[in-house]
């Protein structure tokens, strides 16, 4: 499998958090798994996945929860994180 640009990367997180609502989230490894297929070995697309929610939250194009809350500083997204549209 191809590892996706930056591009392809941002596309999908973004399509993602998009089809999902206002207030719904999804995981980074529904992205993943939209990207590569179930069997495809999706989770070596996590670390790429999680970097680019990082640099979207910075741009204000997307919210990145931890807990149930948005979390204001990249030097907190760390374990758990779920993913969705910026308001």
């Amino acid at each position: 499998m191809n590892t996706p640009d930056n591009d392809a990367l941002d596309a999908a997180i973004l399509a993602a958090v998009s089809t999902k609502g206002a207030r719904a989230s999804v995981s980074p490894s529904q992205v993943a798994i939209l990207l590569a297929g179930e069997t495809a070995g999706w989770q070596a697309l996590l670390p790429k996945i999680r970097a680019r929610a990082v640099a979207l939250m910075e741009a204000g194009k997307i919210e990145i929860l931890r807990k149930g809350k948005p979390v204001a500083d990249a030097g907190d997204v760390r374990g758990v994180i779920r993913l969705r549209a910026a308001p």
